[in-house]
This record gives structure tokens, sequence and C-alpha cells, in this order.
């Protein structure tokens, strides 16, 4: 018997697929969104670190 299992991405697609134009632009928006969120906290990240290693990453730049 063949197991029926669907990956993440196949299951999106199938539904994403189902969508209307107008909703799939919104979805569309907020993967956006969501990616743009990531960046940004990944930024305010790499910033944290850079402020709380500041005198170390100085002395290593000499």
């Amino acid at each position: 018997m063949k197991c029926n299992t669907m990956t993440l991405a196949e299951k999106l697609i199938k539904e994403f697929e189902q969508l209307s134009e107008e909703r799939k632009r919104e979805v569309i928006n907020f993967v956006e969104f969501i990616k743009l969120k990531e960046q940004k906290e990944l930024e305010s990240l790499m910033n944290c670190v850079i402020n709380e290693n500041k005198e170390a990453l100085e002395e290593l730049a000499k």
C-alpha cells in the first residue's frame, strides 16, 4: 500500500492553486512580509552581537 503523504511544499502549492488571483497576491505579500521580518530580525541580532563585542572587534581590526 502506497503512503499518500505530501510534503509541505506540495500541500502549499495545491492549496495555493485553488485560490483566487486576489488571494494569491495576499499570500505572496504575506510571504514577502515574513521574509522581510526575518531579515530585520537577523540584522538586529547581528547589530547586537557587533555592539556587545565592539572592543574585541576593534582590536582585531588593528
